[in-house]
């Protein structure tokens, strides 16, 4: 449909980053044209002509802007995103090359506001933030292979003193280096939860479907099916104020394939939980962000609360393409169809969750009988065809950059904005993310802002964008802002 100037310059004034490539505004009185999401001043409507090729913009005498690089855009490149990315692949590669931010932004070319601001807007974080985590990173990696000394392995990763190592380490693992070393032996292990964990708001969490087929909670014991790297595996967490203790079990060798006979590694297990308890996340800085904007009232009671992530990419992405459009009890009756035609029942009644081979054995009208629409049940089982077919890299999605995954994600067919935000916020961990059209996040807005109505897509990127680099925990705030509090 061809759009009108007056809708195309609504675009620009929203930021929209879905309209790029659709067209380009030229702006008439500094002789440019950019992208619709040209972060630099929006021009005034008389001074901006549209167009629909780069080519066609050069022949009214048009340049190319220097701030969002519309020709390369147009031509599937994008060369600061892609230098940006080799510095962070060099920052995880070798993070003890790195004394500190300076010398991230020396080695970038850039100067200190366009590096801060480029690694907010590709990787949702700061070069301080992104190098502490590459140093952990790489240490954890070493107390898994080497028998060296912690104090060797907290100089290798670029830690200055050992005290510095230890205390990151456990705030964001739970686990000190020496315990998280000790996972290699096998066995049960405990994470310490921070101070003031809202263990309610968790427990909220893992209960959402209490009908749910692959996962219980009774009273303090939490029970999951999961599929790790050896197989299927039973999770089983025990919660307490202070701490949860993990244990783990393969599945009984009736429904055991030879991988997953062997003991699930507890690394793996170790990763999975602190995803589920969200401990690796920064609720005390959006807590602060909040208060500093006069707007206390959106954290009170919970200013520890965390997003519980989903056990596995896979899961998170059928999440988000069976739960479109659709209310929250019907999306979890039909994911447990889902489970019950292609999950693998375990003893005690548990099923592991489907895997994408399973679901990419279906043919979409298997899926109608339960329910699925035909849109529904093609996008369901064509993405789980494009795992299977190694055309998408789930494990891949995680090391990319925010940028990088969306444009992944948003290229396949099914996945929109709302779908591919929810995905990065509540299984690839990116802090920084807005399900934009989610019925939570803007009831929650009117709410908070005592707003007349509702507010639109547009009023919702431009409400939730004084809470960067922080959206995805301002989206938690915000689902739970209208809610009871649990107990």
């Amino acid at each position: 449909m061809r759009m009108t100037n007056t809708q195309m310059y609504a675009r620009v004034l929203a930021g929209d980053s879905s309209y790029n490539g659709r067209f380009f505004m030229g702006v008439l009185t500094t002789g440019i044209y950019c992208l619709p999401a040209c972060k630099a001043r929006k021009p005034k409507p008389g001074n901006v002509r549209f167009f629909p090729t780069c080519e066609a913009a050069r022949e009214a005498g048009l340049r190319a802007c220097r701030k969002c690089h519309p020709d390369d855009f147009a031509r599937g490149a994008d060369p600061v995103l892609e230098t940006v990315e080799s510095l962070v692949a060099e920052i995880r590669s070798v993070p003890a090359g790195f004394a500190d931010t300076g010398a991230i932004v020396r080695r970038s070319g850039f100067g200190s506001t366009r590096v801060f601001e480029l690694f907010r807007q590709h990787y949702h974080t700061t070069p301080a933030d992104l190098l502490l985590r590459a140093r952990l990173a790489l240490a954890k990696r070493q107390l898994l292979v080497s028998n060296a000394p912690l104090s060797q392995i907290a100089l290798e990763a670029g830690f200055e003193t050992l005290s510095v190592f230890h205390d990151n380490f456990r705030r964001l693992n739970g686990l000190t280096p020496a315990a998280y070393r000790a996972l290699r032996t096998g066995g049960a292990f405990a994470v310490t939860l921070p101070d003031g964990y809202l263990l309610p708001y968790l427990r909220r969490a893992l209960s959402r479907d209490i009908h749910s087929l692959t996962e219980q909670l009774k009273g303090s014991v939490y029970t999951s099916a999961v599929n790790l790297s050896t197989g299927p595996a039973v999770l089983t967490l025990r919660l307490s104020a202070r701490e949860i203790e993990v244990t783990s079990a393969a599945v009984p060798p009736a429904v055991a394939t030879e991988a997953s006979r062997k003991s699930p590694l507890l690394p793996e297990l170790h990763a999975l939980v602190v995803g589920l308890l969200g401990l690796d996340e920064d609720a005390a800085a959006f807590a602060r962000l909040a208060r500093k904007l006069g707007l206390a009232r959106l954290v009170a009671g919970r200013p520890e609360l965390r997003i519980s992530q989903t056990p596995s990419v896979f899961d998170g992405l059928l999440w988000s393409i069976i739960g479109q459009q659709i209310n929250f009890p019907f999306a979890c009756l039909l994911r447990r169809r889902l489970i019950e035609r292609t999950g693998t029942r375990l003893t005690g009644g548990l099923y592991a969750p489907p895997t994408p081979s399973a679901v990419a054995s279906l043919e979409p009208a298997d899926l109608l009988p339960l329910q699925f629409s035909r849109q529904k049940a093609d996008y369901v089982v064509g993405t789980a065809r494009l795992i299977a077919e190694g055309k998408l890299d789930l494990t891949a999605l995680t090391a990319m950059s925010a940028t990088r995954a969306e444009r992944t994600l948003l290229a396949i067919h099914g996945l929109g904005p709302w779908s591919v935000n929810y995905l990065m916020m509540r299984s690839l961990g990116f802090p920084d993310c807005v399900p934009l059209g989610d019925t939570g996040v803007t009831s929650g807005l009117q709410a908070l802002l005592k707003l007349e109505e509702r507010p639109d897509v547009d009023a919702t990127r431009r409400l939730m964008a004084v809470f960067s680099p922080y959206r995805s925990l301002a989206t938690a705030h915000l689902w739970q802002f209208n809610q009871p509090i649990p107990t």
